[in-house]
């Protein structure tokens, strides 16, 4: 007795049953050796793991318990820009503050408290003002939540203060509300919030 399944050479008997959902790899029932002229030999049927054309391929799901989409995602256009902005007005305080330690520093003082006795307390102010921008900009690009709270308080105080000295205050005001408008954006909390 032959058996049924074996691979004898010369035998012309068709190859064993392939199964209910096709032959194995996910392709059609196929003699063993032979190939359609649409795959090369070798290659992986459409539909099969790790085929990156076919999004809905088994291998492909990445839903609610694949991979998270947003754990090596760069941060969004928003966080650039929002720390750009942030950078930048940190960087105009520490000008500020050098500024108000030369020779003109009375007079920065007396244009900012009206004393020109406050030189050192405006240096000391403008030197956290400058802290309160650089430091958080810095790890707002590191994905550090607190950041972001930080830069949404810092900017509700720049508006507050820009409301407070219209019409003076219209460039800090935009820019500040830029700022909040940046770190309130969907991609912006997506991104932070899917860590």
């Amino acid at each position: 007795m032959t058996d049924q399944h074996g691979d004898n050479s010369g035998d012309d008997r068709p190859a064993p049953y392939p199964g209910v959902f096709g032959a194995p790899g996910g392709g059609s029932a196929q003699p063993p050796g032979s190939h359609s002229s649409a795959q090369p030999p070798g290659s992986h049927p459409s539909g099969s793991y790790g085929d990156r054309q076919n999004p809905y391929a088994p291998g492909a799901y990445s839903g609610a318990f694949g991979a998270n989409l947003y754990a090596d995602a760069p941060p969004p256009k928003q966080v650039t820009v929002a720390a750009v902005i942030s950078f930048g007005l940190g960087a105009l305080c520490l000008l500020l503050a050098g500024l108000a330690l030369t020779s003109a520093g009375e007079q920065i003082a007396e244009i900012v408290t009206g004393s020109k006795d406050a030189q050192g307390t405006v240096v000391a102010v403008v030197l956290a003002c400058a802290a309160a921008y650089i430091v958080p900009a810095v790890y707002l690009r590191k994905r550090r939540a607190w950041a972001r709270y930080v830069i949404v308080g810092v900017a509700a105080v720049g508006i507050a203060g820009g409301l407070m000295s219209l019409p003076n205050s219209i460039l800090g005001l935009a820019i500040h509300g830029t700022l909040l408008f940046l770190m309130l954006q969907q991609p912006t909390k997506l991104w932070f919030h899917h860590r």
